[in-house]
């Protein structure tokens, strides 16, 4: 039977959740946890590797300059002229890529040719030859590194997707208040002055188009006419009752409530950026769902407080808004194309780092990542990712904890 492969805390995390399991446990610490002993490490902090009186320390150098491996050479415990031994280091990092460092010799040590690119995790082969002997040395120098069963990594809801260009779309916030919209009021008057006769709608009624509001007994004529809505909607208004007499001024007024506009107060910094037919996301103080519009005015006026007024108008809101509701808004102020993005969710501190989790088969291992432009749920990336990377791009901290409870340290 293949074991399953995944850590202690994984394992935990699973129990928590009823879910059972068979096979045989191999956990991304085990060496730690089974009380394997620390790797000998030499005067300059560097691995030693030895066979019978000969022996070659390697190590990471990075004070001042970019990470580079470093080799000290002794035979009996006595330096060796490193003029006299021919080394070569091969890397083998997750997915088979290999790294090639020759050396030559400075000063006491012999110097590799090429920067160690993070994350320092590899299998190490060092080869050497000295005294017309040949040396060869393979061990593993994992950090930041995971191995997760596939059926493991579903259950736990970790998904993953493909770094590559991305349109990343930049937002700003801006809050306001809903309210009808201005060209779907009707203010109701009588075409010839008259006395009301009678009104046959009340306030905050809900009227159709064409339903008859208003009967006019005509001063001209003495008869009476009926004024009928020319809209659907609700009345808002009413200044009219029977007996009254017209004199032209308004009598009902009725709004599409259907016809809503959301008003976001803007300020100069980011009005400049905001265009006519800007998409823009609507959250609505007591709705769960989110709300889509566009912007269909942006107000020439700066008010006293310096804003601006931006008019949205809404795509289908749902039948319960009314005016009146505090809305905040993320409206669209810039779009552009980048060629290597990640999305946000997929993100993690790892030492002093802010990286992603690369996937390779069922291993997981952080790519430490020199970010760019950030905006919606994509961050550009400058360096650290390949294109074309499989990532984690949700549920990333279980692939964080279980690095850590593992131990895959930062071992140069």
């Amino acid at each position: 039977m293949k074991p399953v492969i995944f850590s202690s805390l994984i394992l935990a995390m699973l129990l928590s959740l009823g879910m059972g399991y068979s096979g045989d446990v191999q956990a991304s610490g085990a060496a730690a946890e089974e009380g394997e002993p620390e790797p000998e490490k030499g005067p300059h902090r560097g691995r030693m590797l030895r066979e019978d009186d000969f022996a070659v320390e390697l190590g990471i150098f990075e004070t001042g300059v970019p990470p580079e491996f470093r080799v000290w050479v002794t035979e009996d415990g006595e330096p060796v002229d490193p003029n006299r031994v021919d080394l070569k280091v091969v890397l083998t990092r997750l997915g088979g890529v290999e790294d090639h460092i020759r050396f030559a010799p400075q000063a006491d040590f012999l110097r590799g040719d090429t920067v160690i690119y993070e994350p320092h995790s590899f299998v190490v082969t060092l080869t050497a030859r000295y005294n017309g002997r040949d040396y060869r040395w393979q061990y593993d120098n994992f950090e930041g590194r995971t191995r997760i069963e596939a059926s493991i990594a579903e259950a736990m809801d970790i998904t993953t997707g493909i770094a590559g260009p991305a349109v990343l779309k930049e937002t700003g916030k801006a809050y306001g208040r809903l309210v009808m919209n201005p060209e779907r009021v009707r203010l109701i008057s009588a075409r010839f002055d008259g006395t009301v006769e009678s009104v046959k709608v009340g306030l905050g009624e809900r009227v159709g188009k064409g339903q008859p509001l208003i009967a006019i007994n005509s001063n001209e004529n003495l008869k009476t006419y009926t004024i009928n809505s020319p809209i659907e909607g609700v009345v808002l208004q009413r200044q009219a009752n029977p007996g009254e007499q017209t004199e032209g001024r308004t009598l009902l007024t009725i709004a599409d409530s259907n016809a809503l506009l959301a008003e976001l107060d803007v300020f100069p910094a980011m009005r400049a950026h905001i265009k006519h037919g800007a998409p823009v996301s609507l959250t609505v103080r007591g709705l769960d769902a989110q709300l889509e519009g566009e912007v269909r005015q942006i107000d020439t006026m700066i008010r006293p407080n310096q804003s601006s007024v931006v008019r949205i108008a809404l795509n289908n809101p749902p039948a319960s808004l009314a005016p009146g509701a505090f809305v905040a808004g993320d409206i669209q102020v810039a779009e552009f194309e980048v060629p290597l993005a990640v999305k946000r969710s997929g993100l993690q501190a790892f030492r002093d780092f802010t990286v992603v989790y690369a996937k390779v088969g069922d291993q997981y291992e952080v790519r430490m990542l020199e970010l760019g432009r950030e905006a919606g749920e994509w961050v550009e990336v400058l360096g650290g990712l390949e294109p074309g990377t499989e990532y984690v791009t949700d549920n990333s901290y279980i692939i964080k904890a279980d690095i850590e409870k593992s131990g895959a340290s930062h071992d140069h």
